[in-house]
């Protein structure tokens, strides 16, 4: 059983892929916080801003198996047929929560079976199966990174116990500072400094919110 929160297609907002379209899938559940305020403060991450309980959001549900849930994610996905090519790349994002909590091997040789990209976006604390194309780690607070590889490291900054010195001798194609509250001006000329001082890391800023795009 698969326990979605919400389903939608759009534009990937952040990082290497920001302006792609993409179907996005966001599990239920995280092994970093339970999604309780009540509970926020003493979770290890105290700074998200996603809804992940439940399967009330937008095309949320259960889905028995992984064969219902990828057929599900493909009818969201616009076919451009000139002559006898599909143009785009059918590309799924999960997200959560904690995606790896629910992401498995079943679920991503059935995505692949119609044509899938796979991307996850995940804290980097659990393993996960093999096959997905794009691995995103977003470290969280002290919590043990274990997926010390991938495309894309995006580290929200800034965090106190997490450092982005911490993280760049792991192997990542490309490494991100992501502004804490782009509300927030004062944090994101602090990550434009840092990036400017270490040229490792690039900016990432949250452009589905910039521009409105949900």
């Amino acid at each position: 059983m698969y326990k979605v929160k919400e389903i939608f297609y759009s534009l990937q907002g952040e990082g290497a892929h920001a302006g792609r379209p993409a179907i996005f899938c966001r599990f239920t559940g995280c092994n970093l916080w339970n999604g309780r305020e009540q509970d926020r403060a003493k979770s290890v991450c105290d700074f998200c801003d996603t809804d992940f309980i439940g399967t009330d959001g937008q095309n949320g549900g259960e889905f028995r198996t992984a064969a219902e849930l990828a057929n599900n994610l493909a009818s969201f996905w616009p076919q451009l047929i000139v002559g006898n090519k599909v143009l785009g790349t059918p590309y799924v994002i999960f997200t959560g929560g904690e995606p790896a909590l629910q992401l498995d091997e079943a679920l991503i040789n059935a995505l692949k079976e119609l044509g899938f990209e796979i991307a996850i976006e995940t804290n980097g604390t659990k393993k996960l199966p093999q096959g997905i194309d794009w691995i995103c780690v977003s470290p969280k607070a002290d919590a043990k990174v274990v997926i010390t590889s991938g495309q894309e490291l995006k580290l929200v900054y800034p965090q106190a116990l997490a450092p982005p010195a911490s993280f760049t001798h792991l192997d990542f194609e490309n490494f991100y500072l992501q502004p804490m509250g782009e509300s927030s001006q004062n944090y994101t000329q602090q990550a434009i400094s840092y990036c400017l001082a270490h040229p490792q890391w690039s900016l990432s800023l949250q452009t589905h919110k910039i521009t409105g795009i949900d």
